[in-house]
């Protein structure tokens, strides 16, 4: 045996006869292999390869594997060529054990068939004993086994240095190794830093791989034959990478999350096309069509009882929120003030806190300032004495103050009393008594006061067109009703509450759900109400076409053109796009933080904003 190191070879023979080690004797990483081998009854004689693989099996576990062997093979060739005077055998061995590649110096594969060393053979430790590719795969550790250290005595003519691979997932995949006669090897002290290094280029052509998958992935998003769907494409470990469009108001964070995670936000999976690539037919993702869980509105819960809200509640927790402001002012007195755009139902929420106020039992009066002309405001408001001017009913007017007494006055668009009313308006909330134009005598008035209006309050008072001390009188309790783009979760609870209020029996397809919950609503609740109604007149108990229903939304138009400017882009243009936008999602519109996060200045963000229209 020329080469063997007796010390070794007795105290392997001392071990098999008696299963004792001298402590320090061998490398700590065999000792631990033999002992589990003794207690896989492995035959110490023998060690030739049991488990081989018939040519269909080996085939079949070689397609499992292709990723792994596409990647590593023209590594394993490259590094033949450097060293095939050594006399030795490179394999591949995937992460159960099987060999699916070997190839080196004919001696070495004459050598290694004698022992069934060969592809589709199954090398690990309870198999054939203590070697480098089993004990590697086992602590996922490079290591090298020389001789008598493996167990059996089929192996210990052959030096093997043998390392786990991992892929871009940091997940064990495979292992190389480097076995050689032990009589011939010249690779001896470079053997193990040899596969280390093939092992390292092998996970670097992963991660490269990983990227070309993600630009395939992405440049497939632009043939999705339906962009209505709520569709999400994942890659092949189903972490997704892009959603369209109308998903970001729902999902804003799903993007390189689990898919499974769609389940925790009532969505369920409808189909799932597995997404093959057009380079080397690998799978590289899916894509995911959505549906949702939810139709049906959920009871909004109130702490009292005795609480309830006509309108549609649905199920976003923004308005959810928004409820439970109301319901803390239901139970004061204090003045209200709403903020929001038009639309989104400032006045039914103001008659919500009326209702479940001390004054639900008394009048419940709303005036939109912005509707009445300014020389008629203050009649309006605060009423007329009998004769105060030509036309003026001789019995006088009743102001909305009065007519309000002892319960709620709403005034809609604050913003838009003229200043010489503004004056009469504070004298009022202050004294808490109304004199009629033309009158002489005040009329005492009990009256709660809630404001809205769309506007800014505080920078018409820095533009000098609010009265800043009128201004510190109405903002008490401040509620913003947010837009309906921002609740779009609860678009199909205001479908089915006009539906069951108009005793419309009609059933919405996804297409057509999805397209409304796409679509931006600058009108809020009021457009899509007036859009249901306009469907309801023009199509009774059918249905439109979403092209049809496209021409009912009055800003489509407006985005069909500027999708029509997007697909003037190039491909690397929306990719740089669609990653500027899943950033600036992430960062909720931080624009440092998004340029931060994109490695690009503020000033060149600002520019291509403005290139690809997003601002």
């Amino acid at each position: 045996m020329g080469m063997v190191d007796l010390s070794k070879r007795e105290v392997w023979q001392r071990f098999i006869r008696e299963g004792i080690l001298d402590q320090g004797r061998i490398h700590h990483r065999i000792e631990e292999s033999w002992q589990l081998c003794r207690r896989y009854n492995v035959n110490p004689y023998d060690g030739k390869g049991k488990v081989v693989l018939e040519p269909p099996l080996l085939l079949e576990r070689k397609q499992k594997n292709r990723r792994l062997l596409q990647l590593a093979v023209p590594v394993l060739e490259k590094l033949q060529k450097l060293i095939q005077e050594t006399k030795s055998l490179l394999l591949l061995i995937d992460r159960d054990g099987y060999v699916l590649y070997a190839n080196g110096h004919q001696q070495a594969i004459k050598k290694a068939k004698a022992i069934r060393f060969t592809e589709g053979v199954k090398w690990t430790e309870d198999e054939v004993g203590t070697n480098a590719i089993g004990t590697a795969l086992r602590i996922q550790e490079p290591i090298t086994v020389v001789g008598d250290e493996h167990y059996s005595v089929a192996s210990q003519q052959w030096i093997c240095s043998a390392t786990p691979i991992y892929n871009e997932k940091k997940e064990l995949v495979g292992a190389i190794d480097l076995s050689c006669p032990i009589n011939s090897s010249l690779l001896q002290d470079h053997a193990l830093a040899t596969v280390v290094a093939a092992a390292y280029t092998i996970e670097q052509r992963f991660q490269l791989q990983k990227k070309e998958d993600l630009l395939e992935l992405f440049k497939y998003t632009h043939h999705i034959p339906n962009p209505h769907s709520p569709v999400v494409i994942c890659d092949c470990h189903e972490k997704t990478v892009w959603m369209n469009h109308g998903l970001r108001a729902f999902l804003p964070n799903l993007t390189d999350q689990p898919l499974e995670s769609l389940c925790e936000q009532k969505w369920r999976i409808q189909t799932k096309k597995p997404i093959h690539s057009a380079v080397d037919g690998e799978l590289i993702g899916y894509e995911v069509t959505l549906q949702r869980t939810a139709v049906y509105p959920q009871t909004f819960y109130f702490s009292a009882p005795s609480f309830h809200f006509d309108g549609v509640a649905g199920e976003s927790e923004v308005f959810a929120h928004v409820l439970q402001s109301c319901e803390k002012a239901a139970k004061t007195e204090t003045t209200v003030y709403m903020t929001g755009e038009t639309g989104t139902g400032k006045e039914m929420l103001a008659r919500f806190i009326h209702q479940n106020s001390n004054r639900k039992n008394k009048p419940f009066v709303a005036v939109n300032c912005g509707a009445i002309p300014k020389e008629l405001i203050g009649s309006e408001l605060f009423g007329y004495a009998e004769g105060a001017f030509t036309g003026a009913k001789r019995t006088g007017h009743k102001g909305k103050f009065v007519q309000a007494n002892g319960g709620t006055l709403f005034l809609d668009e604050m913003g838009e009393i003229p200043p010489e009313m503004q004056v009469a308006l504070l004298r009022v909330l202050q004294e808490r008594e109304v004199v009629p134009i033309g009158g002489d005598k005040a009329i005492p008035v009990d009256v709660r006061i809630i404001t809205a209006t769309h506007r800014d309050l505080y920078k018409l008072v820095q533009e000098g067109k609010l009265r800043e001390d009128l201004f510190y009188r109405i903002y008490v309790y401040p509620i913003h009703v947010p837009p309906l783009r921002e609740r779009k979760e609860d678009i199909p609870f205001f479908i089915e509450h006009y539906c069951q209020k108009h005793h419309w029996t009609v059933t919405f397809s996804d297409q057509l759900l999805q397209l409304l919950m796409n679509y931006h609503w600058p009108g809020n609740i009021r457009e899509l109400l007036n859009v249901l109604e306009r469907i309801r007149v023009e199509y009774g108990t059918h249905l439109p076409s979403v092209s049809q229903l496209q021409s009912m939304l009055v800003a489509w138009n407006q985005n069909k053109e500027k999708a029509e400017q997007n697909q003037a882009l190039s491909y690397r243009e929306k990719i740089e796009k669609e990653r500027m936008m899943n950033v600036l999602q992430i960062t909720n519109g931080n624009v440092s933080k998004a340029a931060a996060t994109l490695n690009i200045s503020r000033s060149t963000l600002y520019r291509k904003l403005k290139k690809y229209q997003l601002m």
